[in-house]
């Protein structure tokens, strides 16, 4: 069921490296998230089998039913929070997450404040920025995001360490990328949560250091 995992794998990070070459990037300044969402523990194993150690995933709850296990036979597994995060659900993610991708409002921040104190834990910490400014989507607004990230590092302290989007579907996704980026360069973070798998070359281009690829690696989802 899951024999083609490991072939898909080979290609994206082919196409990865190629990308970042063509960028003039240093070989593996890209680093390959598989989203793992709504597929099995054996999908999530047959990609460890092949070498992958990244992944992300929506749900904390979803999350919670796979990973734990799965740490003890693979102790260099790193997990990605990568959906939109509940405040009832964020200690949680800190105590399973090594990254959560998905801060993107004061209420969730103060939240996170407080569970990293008591479960004395620290993921690192990506704020979500919605670049396109879509009511339906999460992210705080670029109008807002300065202010944002000053307030996240010098009032809650948190550990933050860099930027995600999602640009709107139907739009060049370069001119969002570029934005992120230049607002990354701004504060100093290091980490750009970018591209997926119909544009993350384009994010690598950009300055891409995680492109996050669920379908070209794990096929169609099924239904969440």
């Amino acid at each position: 069921m899951f024999e083609d995992i490991a072939a898909k794998l080979t290609e994206i990070r082919a196409r990865i490296e190629a990308a970042t070459q063509m960028a003039g990037r240093a070989p593996g300044s890209a680093q390959l998230v598989a989203v793992s969402k709504t597929n099995p523990v054996g999908a999530v194993e047959a990609a460890l089998a092949a070498g992958q150690r990244l992944f992300g995933e929506n749900r904390v709850q979803e999350a919670a039913g796979k990973f734990p296990g799965l740490r003890a036979a693979w102790p260099d597994l790193r997990l990605h929070i990568i959906g939109p995060l509940q405040t009832n659900k964020v200690r949680d993610a800190v105590r399973l997450a090594d990254v959560i991708e998905t801060l993107d409002r004061p209420k969730l921040a103060l939240a996170l404040a407080e569970a990293i104190q008591k479960e004395g834990r620290r993921p690192a910490l990506l704020i979500q920025v919605n670049t396109g400014n879509e009511p339906q989507k999460a992210g705080i607004l670029p109008a807002e995001a300065d202010a944002f990230i000053r307030q996240c590092l010098t009032e809650y302290a948190l550990p933050v360490t860099g930027l995600m989007c999602i640009p709107p579907a139907e739009e060049d996704p370069g001119p969002h990328f570029t934005l992120l980026a230049q607002l990354a360069n701004q504060h100093g973070l290091q980490t750009l949560s970018m591209g997926m798998s119909g544009d993350f070359e384009t994010a690598i281009r950009h300055g891409a250091t995680h492109v996050r690829v669920g379908s070209a690696i794990f096929g169609a989802r099924a239904p969440a």
